[in-house]
């Protein structure tokens, strides 16, 4: 299994330390490194590898550890010890970061160290310290509204969309032809009416859908095939193997509107090649699976379309599945929303339990 091409083995601050062969010699290495923990370092008696995004921060992070230790030995070297990983752990105590960023740097570690278990026969490394998110870190930041919510899912019916072929003028058709060429990558005289269609696609609503449904994760909405989906029932059935945190099957209540979008969508998606030999739900135009980064984009047209207001606020994907979590907590219970956000413990659904804007708002009313 070959890397993404967004998953760095040499990134521009490695250069200013390594001479030509150094260079070849530490490329080898990453790709050594990063080819086996996206085919199989997850769960390599299974073949089971880490995500695409896992990955990718993988290879920054560890870059970043690597030349601690070229630093600190004045010399290049790939022989990564326990003591140097201590040792850089102990200088990320000390450091003023968030315990959940000196966290990711630990399991980046502990990751290297388990492919250097499996292909160098080295031991099993044990850090010395761990650190553990505060409960302020925990707390989900910025998340949408209801009235934002409903906004979101009427933007996404206009995501993308351009007016019917048949109901424009010659001279009209003409400027959506060249918007579409431009759009779908094609010179302007191969745009058809079949274009048309796919412009207006029920792609971005389903997935828009299921996630405000969900509170799907970035990494969920990558994860998802067709056979999770039952729109008789209206249900998700995800398979302890596929979801995010592999631990047991969860089955996921989503609206009827939802299942009817979805059904849409997988109707549609058998027109389109690029799904013939996948059973991945949602793909780019890259015909990538989606991720943070695309996810994001998305939603920031998204809050344009339907003139959120995001100044001063924290939104990303993740606010999707903090506002669903909220209300979910506030009009049902804890058991509700931790059932449906997959949590393991009511622990972890607790951060959500809080009063939504609206409810304080209508509280400081009443109080004069």
């Amino acid at each position: 299994m070959s890397l993404p091409d967004d998953v760095p083995l040499v990134i521009n601050p490695d250069r200013e330390y390594l001479n030509a062969r150094q260079l070849e010699d530490y490329r080898q290495h990453r790709e050594n490194v990063l080819e086996w923990l996206y085919a199989k370092g997850k769960n390599p008696d299974r073949q089971e590898g880490y995500s695409h995004a896992v990955t990718r921060n993988m290879a920054y992070r560890v870059s970043k550890i690597y030349r601690w230790l070229w630093e600190r030995k004045g010399r290049y070297t790939t022989n990564l010890s326990h003591d140097h990983a201590d040792a850089y752990i102990r200088e990320l105590a000390g450091k003023d970061w968030k315990n959940s960023n000196k966290a990711q740097y630990v399991k980046a570690l502990k990751r290297l160290f388990k492919w250097k278990r499996h292909e160098r026969n080295s031991d099993q490394w044990e850090p010395e310290i761990t650190f553990h998110p505060s409960s302020e870190e925990y707390q989900p930041q910025d998340f949408f509204t209801l009235k934002e919510r409903k906004r979101l899912r009427e933007a996404s019916l206009e995501y993308g969309s351009v007016p019917a072929y048949g109901n424009l003028s010659p001279e009209e058709r003409s400027r959506w032809k060249a918007y579409l060429a431009q759009r779908f990558e094609k010179p302007k005289d191969e745009v058809k009416p079949d274009d048309w269609g796919r412009a207006n696609s029920w792609k971005i609503p389903s997935l828009v859908a299921v996630s405000l449904d969900a509170g799907f994760r970035p990494i969920e909405v990558e994860r998802t095939t067709v056979s999770w989906v039952d729109t008789q029932n209206a249900v998700l059935r995800i398979p302890k193997d596929e979801s995010s945190k592999n631990r047991e099957n969860w089955t996921v209540s989503i609206r009827n509107q939802t299942a009817r979008a979805l059904a849409n969508w997988i109707q549609e998606r058998e027109n389109y090649a690029k799904y013939d030999d996948t059973d991945t739900l949602w793909l780019t135009r890259r015909e990538n699976p989606y991720q943070s980064e695309s996810l994001n984009y998305i939603l920031k047209r998204l809050c344009e379309e339907a003139n959120i207001d995001t100044a001063n606020r924290s939104l990303s994907w993740y606010s999707i599945r903090h506002s669903t979590g909220t209300y979910l907590t506030h009009f049902e219970d804890l058991g509700a929303a931790k059932a449906q956000l997959r949590h393991k413990s009511e622990r972890t659904t607790i951060k959500y339990d809080n009063a939504p804007l609206e409810e304080r708002r209508d509280a400081l009313d009443k109080m004069g």
